[in-house]
């Protein structure tokens, strides 16, 4: 009798998740795991555990920082966010949303018995709620804030 390979089966799931919910991220690194997977390049793994996630914040950055190198924001909008009430109200939730990714990333790297719920939670949002894989670090911040001593 065949042995099942629940990795892949989850990662299957997980891709039809994706396309059942029109969310390309999901798809497109449920697919990527899997080709990884059935190509037999296991020794990627440990990597993308150890580096994936830092990758994944240093590309977000990038994105968030490009409209600044491209000068599509200019040095005027810099100096005038800090001008409008909404503009620092923004800049004070930016904050805070980076303090908490800090306090979540701390957690998932000391504690990674959490990891496993806090994907499936960011999966189902993804997934069912059109949100965008960012959650684990600021719902681990959260969960930092309730769970510490």
């Amino acid at each position: 009798m065949p042995q099942i390979d629940t990795p892949s089966v989850l990662l299957l799931f997980f891709a039809l998740l994706g396309i059942l919910s029109k969310n390309n991220s999901i798809t497109i690194a449920a697919v990527f795991l899997l080709l990884l997977r059935v190509t037999n390049v296991h020794q990627a793994f440990p990597w993308i555990e150890k580096h994936g996630l830092t990758l994944g914040i240093i590309i977000l950055t990038i994105g968030i920082l490009a409209p600044l190198a491209s000068g599509t924001i200019s040095m005027k909008s810099v100096y005038e966010s800090f001008l409008h009430w909404k503009s620092i109200a923004a800049i004070i939730v930016g904050v805070l949303v980076a303090y908490l990714g800090g306090r979540g990333f701390h957690l998932m790297s000391s504690q990674p018995t959490i990891v496993t719920g806090l994907i499936i939670g960011t999966i189902i949002g993804v997934a069912f709620f059109k949100g965008v894989p960012v959650g684990p670090l600021i719902a681990a911040g959260l969960l930092s804030l309730l769970i510490s001593k």
